[in-house]
């Protein structure tokens, strides 16, 4: 792009995607109004020019500084190296096909050698002393601020509309004011900053500038009351609702007609819808990635117990680590009616659980013990902490007690009911079966296992005598089987859910390290089968099994059907009924291919079932609720040439201990990620980032930050490492002291983890309601969510870290409150 419209690269950008679309001129001269009309023309011819067609082969070998490797797009093969790639379909998706605009952006790359050259011929005439003002190093690393869960449903459409309008309030003063939207039954105006207007407040409203066709009297105002206040610079925003205890059907009649004719002229506001698409959008890049396992506890006879688990890919080793020799689940007894107790009386309602489990008499056996629990048996703590961490099963969990309404499982489109039965469907209240089972859910425990070799080794330094062992007794785990125990459900989303499942019955054999078992089908899908085996299973969730099907391979030569890899998803209580899902390793695998063709070619004969869940829907209000609460900060990084900048930040928490550190000189709606990317290790997300592959599991290391606000710049202020950096553990405790004394000091661990391809299907119906009015701001969503590629998440482990290194006895702010893990123990392990 020549220097002439570098300044308006970024609104050539928005505009690509509508640049052959019908009604490209009026949207150039919304978006451009600012530019001058001369500009304006010579921006529309460049895009023109870039919407070319082309065919011309781009072949970037030893012309980058990357591999390249073939690339076919419509019949013509590329050579292009990977960020090459990332460019050419980033802009086939925005101009739909190869173009003018796709092959120049793909020959200047920020790695190319050219490319290079000429930056590095512009930086020698810059002057070399640097500029450190405030303007260009406070703000570096910006991110912008979503919210899960966080959008609305709006019950009528909203159309863009500014008309003058009068109000007089409740002393009957004239106040002049300008519309913003307005719908039939709301309203939002602009009115100035001096005037003073509060909540609830009764307004009637006047429109002067609204030919109303006579559906008003002279001089007469339609009653709003202010729902909302939102302050400008220079100017305050008031959204109002219609107060009916005026009956006004004429007006109202008019406005539908007049909203339904004119909205495609005026343009209807999607800012709910647009909020909605984003939230969405990076809510699915997030929930799946990461390791807290959400622990559903429900409230029944007072008792706090935990009813429902939801999984991932990557939490359900937290799973497997709960279940035992006979594939049962135990954490129930880790989250006893006692602790969770004592966890929720506890002003911040969080604490860490030091865990390890044996084997004896090929029995597991868990222990468990928390900080206040090893302070109030001082005298077990070191062999507690000395023996649990020189054990292959030792971890580190944090757990948080979120509170939680049964109400948040809800999530409906931000689109009203009137626009068509499909949105009307999806946004259906739940059913009562579900909410009854919903009903008695008071919490979350989030389990996150921050294990590593840091809070391993420093545990170790405690010395253990085996004497002293059979002490810890009182910390071990009973092994009675809960009257109702805990169900798993998955996350899930729409394009993730099960398909359809068919009854079949037909004779499966299981093959195990141990031998093989027999059984009949159940039923069938492309990617799963639930089947009953004649004998107990004696494998556990999780585990890979290879499945052969007899006598279906009679009825197949094209497909091998023996020694099929499928993943145990479920088991029940007699290990006889099990739920499998075919183990998927990139590309589609023999039994997904040979099931669908079973159920193509046999559709008429087979019968279905409808849905997989004892209670329909149970899995994705589980979601919704937790995504409703998520305490920790969600980090979204983006490709900026060769390099990943900060994207945005997703926080759930108004008062998250975090926020200081992240506001600190931060842009207005943004949190500033310097202490992530600025630190003197600055290559860990990028180099990170570049390694992972999208299914790779998130990498987790720990960093400790000194902060201090009083201090004139960032540099100043934060004082960054990571925990590896340290040579010994002295040097870790002067860190902290000095960051105490000056100030304030975090210990964070950051999980990072690539992103895949956006789940559009979640999004489409809101997806295709804004292209309908603004397909440039559809088309910019979409490139938004593609832009994504790299996901983090941030816990907060200061206290841990603190009680790791001595610094405090007793968990900051919690009270001592005794209890035990011991609920009806009927079996003792030997420790020695």
């Amino acid at each position: 792009m020549t220097q002439e419209f570098e300044q308006y690269q970024d609104l050539i950008e928005q505009l690509k995607p509508v640049v052959n679309e019908p009604d490209f001129n009026q949207t150039l001269s919304t978006m451009a109004s600012h530019v001058s009309k001369p500009k304006r023309f010579l921006i529309k011819v460049e895009l023109k020019r870039l919407a070319r067609p082309c065919v011309q082969v781009i072949d970037l070998r030893g012309l980058v500084d990357g591999r390249c490797s073939p690339y076919e797009y419509g019949g013509i093969t590329h050579f292009l190296d990977q960020i090459a790639v990332d460019v050419f379909e980033r802009q086939i998706r925005a101009f739909g096909h190869y173009t003018v605009g796709v092959f120049e952006a793909v020959n200047n790359t920020e790695n190319n050698f050219r490319v290079m050259h000429q930056k590095e011929q512009q930086n020698r005439f810059l002057p070399e002393t640097q500029d450190n003002s405030p303007s260009k190093s406070e703000h570096l690393y910006p991110a912008r601020i979503i919210h899960f869960n966080a959008s609305r449903q709006r019950h009528e459409e909203r159309m863009n509309f500014v008309v003058n309008v009068e109000i007089f309030n409740q002393l009957n003063e004239a106040i002049a004011a300008t519309t913003v939207d307005i719908s039939v039954n709301g309203l939002k105006i602009k009115v100035r900053k001096d005037r003073l207007f509060k909540p609830q407040e009764q307004l009637t409203i006047q429109f002067r500038g609204l030919n109303t066709d006579n559906t008003l009297e002279k001089n007469e105002g339609v009653p709003y009351e202010v729902i909302d206040i939102e302050q400008g610079q220079d100017e305050q925003r008031l959204t109002l609702c219609r107060s009916h205890n005026k009956q006004t059907p004429r007006f109202d009649a008019f406005l539908q007609r007049f909203i339904q004719g004119n909205k495609r002229r005026y343009k209807v506001n999607m800012d709910n819808t647009i909020e909605a698409i984003q939230t969405k959008g990076y809510e699915q890049y997030y929930i799946p990635q990461f390791n807290p396992l959400p622990i559903f506890i429900e409230q029944k006879d007072l008792q706090l117990q935990p009813r429902y688990i939801l999984t991932n890919d990557i939490n359900k080793e937290t799973v497997t680590y709960w279940t035992d020799e006979t594939g049962q689940l135990r954490i129930e007894h880790l989250l006893t009616p006692a602790r969770l107790n004592n966890i929720s009386q506890m002003e911040n309602k969080q604490t860490y659980l030091y865990v390890f489990s044996r084997v004896n008499n090929d029995k597991t056996f868990f222990y468990s013990a928390t900080p206040d629990q090893l302070e109030k048996h001082s005298q077990l703590k070191p062999v507690f902490l000395g023996y649990g961490s020189r054990k292959a099963s030792w971890r580190v969990y944090k757990i948080q007690l979120l509170d939680i309404h049964p109400d948040q499982c809800h999530a409906p489109l931000s689109l009203p009911d009137d626009l068509g039965n499909s949105i009307k469907k999806q946004n259906n209240q739940p059913s009562a079966r579900l909410m009854a089972r919903l009903i008695k859910l008071k919490y979350i425990a989030l389990l996150t296992d921050i294990t590593d070799d840091w809070n391993t080794i420093a545990y170790q330094k405690y010395k253990v005598n085996k004497s002293t062992l059979p002490g810890i007794k009182p910390f071990v785990h009973s092994r009675l089987m809960p009257t109702e125990p805990v169900s798993l459900h998955r996350f899930k989303y729409q394009n993730l859910r099960q398909q359809e499942r068919f009854q079949l019955r037909t004779k499966v054999l299981v093959d195990m390290a141990e031998g093989q078992l027999q059984g009949l089908t159940e039923d069938i899908s492309p990617n799963g089968v639930r089947i009953e085996l004649n004998t107990a299973f004696g494998g556990k969730i999780f585990d890979e099994v290879a499945l052969s099907f007899p006598q279906l391979q009679k009825m197949s030569h094209k497909y091998p059907l023996k020694g099929l890899l499928y993943e145990v998803k479920s088991i029940n209580n007699d290990a006889t009924i099990l739920h499998l899902n075919v183990v998927q390793y990139g590309e589609e695998n023999i039994a997904q291919l040979f099931f669908e063709q079973l159920i193509k070619t046999n559709r008429n004969k087979l019968k279905t079932y409808r849905d997989d869940e004892t209670v329909p829907g149970m899995g994705e209000a589980l979601r919704n609720i937790y995504s409703a609460n998520i305490p920790d900060v969600a980090i979204y990084m983006r490709k900026d040439g060769v390099n990943y900048q900060p994207d945005a930040v997703a926080i759930s928490q108004s008062a998250h201990r975090l926020l200081p550190l992240l506001k600190y000189r931060s842009e207005p709606g943004k949190l500033n990620l310097y202490p992530l990317f600025a630190t003197n290790n600055p290559a860990f997300i990028q180099q990170t980032l570049k390694k992972l592959k999208n299914n790779s599991k998130p990498v987790m290391r720990e960093m400790f930050i000194a902060f201090n606000s009083q201090e004139s710049g960032h540099k100043e202020a934060i004082k960054v490492k990571f925990v590896d950096q340290f040579e010994q553990d002295g040097l870790r405790r002067e860190f902290i002291a000095q960051a105490l004394g000056g100030g304030h000091f975090y210990a964070i661990k950051i999980f990072i983890a690539r992103t895949g391809r956006p789940d559009t299907e979640m999004i489409r119906t809101e997806m295709q309601y804004v292209g309908i009015y603004a397909m440039h701001k559809a088309k910019f969503l979409e490139e938004q969510l593609w832009n994504v590629t790299g996901v983090g998440n941030i816990v907060d482990v200061t206290e841990e870290v603190l009680l790791r290194y001595g610094f405090i006895d007793k968990v900051i702010n919690r009270p001592n409150l005794a209890e035990s893990t011991v609920d009806e123990q009927n079996e003792q392990p030997s420790l020695v």
